[in-house]
């Protein structure tokens, strides 16, 4: 008989570490499917704030909400951690966000890469995610890359570089 295997354990209360926080935020989004969302408890603590180019909220919920919205929104939607650096509950990972749009060019993988400010706090012996800030340039890894407005945002590039 096959067991399921969580995506990942929960720590025991005595032995969380800052670096083991670490670690299982990068397995959470490095293996995130849509099921997972329900599970963002796990990583962000119930006030956590979140913030990217496109939104800024607090709370679990909400968070959850952002997600959801991308596995609607977008076709196979994937993150790579590429480089994670640590400083007690300072953390910072770069990352590619692959995906397919589904109203333009639908099945042509597009890649954003940004990074994320993490910083970690511990509740009840648990290290979680309390701040998450998306840093990442909206208009060069997004905007150009849609059909009529790319041409607009290139066309705007060319100009402010003369």
């Amino acid at each position: 008989m096959l067991t399921e295997t969580p995506l990942f354990d929960k720590p025991s209360q005595s032995s969380d570490s800052e670096a083991a926080a670490l670690q299982r935020v990068v397995d959470f989004f490095e293996q995130l499917q849509p099921a997972d969302v329900a599970r963002i408890a796990d990583i962000y603590t119930a006030d956590a704030q979140f913030k990217d180019p496109f939104n800024e909220v607090q709370g679990v919920p909400a968070i959850e909400a952002i997600f959801a919205h991308m596995f609607r929104e977008l076709d196979a939607p994937r993150f790579v951690i590429t480089q994670r650096v640590q400083q007690g509950a300072q953390c910072f990972v770069t990352w590619d966000f692959l995906f397919a749009m589904r109203r333009f060019d639908a099945g042509k993988t597009q890649v954003i890469r940004g990074a994320s400010h993490l910083v970690l706090r511990e509740e009840a012996g648990v290290w979680r995610v309390a701040v998450h800030r998306d840093y990442w340039d909206a208009a060069e890894e997004l905007y150009e890359k849609l059909p009529v407005l790319g041409s607009l945002m290139r066309w705007l590039k060319r100009r402010a570089n003369r």
